[in-house]
């Protein structure tokens, strides 16, 4: 897994693409801000703009819950984090601007780790994403998404260093290490 975006493959142009059409449509945004959980996303005319220009290899039924959850939350991020080039469990554990702690603690982490379910799952994560002032790296976030979606339907990864909870940590970690 040398590259840093590994899940999202060919779809990074055209989640950055679909997420910059959704920031000046504030009427598809607040359908999807809505919604109480990745399948609300599935009936939204908004996700299937997103659903319609992926690429054909990721147009299939495993898939669109996954790009549901990843539309449901990117649409709850309103600035894109990325030149930071922090990845979003890095992001975690960095103070925001004049506060010293993480803005998500040690215990809601371990929490996100351990979801057992996608409404577990997206419940927290859109916690985490407002205790980051809704200011995420739009990647790395759908990135993780589609990882933690594909463990969830495959179950984790046979090596245990790329599995997400373990990567998260070494991010989580890292970063709380160097506040």
């Amino acid at each position: 897994m040398s590259e840093k975006y590994y899940y999202l493959g060919d779809c990074k142009n055209v989640i950055e693409d679909w997420w910059e059409v959704l920031q000046k449509n504030r009427g598809d945004r607040a359908i999807l801000k809505r919604a109480s959980c990745a399948e609300d996303v599935l009936l939204t005319p908004a996700f299937h703009t997103l659903w319609n220009r992926l690429p054909e290899t990721r147009k299939k039924k495993p898939y669109l819950l996954d790009f549901g959850m990843v539309a449901a939350l990117l649409a709850r991020v309103k600035v894109n984090n990325s030149q930071t080039e922090k990845l979003f469990a890095m992001q975690l554990a960095t103070p925001l601007e004049g506060k010293g702690k993480a803005p998500f603690s040690e215990m809601k982490f371990q929490q996100l780790i351990k979801s057992r379910s996608t409404d577990e799952f997206f419940i927290r994560m859109n916690r985490a994403i407002q205790m980051l002032n809704c200011k995420v790296n739009i990647l790395s976030l759908a990135d993780d998404i589609l990882h933690w979606c594909k463990e969830f339907r495959h179950g984790k990864e046979t090596k245990p260093l790329n599995r997400l909870a373990v990567q998260w940590a070494e991010q989580y970690y890292d970063a709380y290490r160097e506040k």
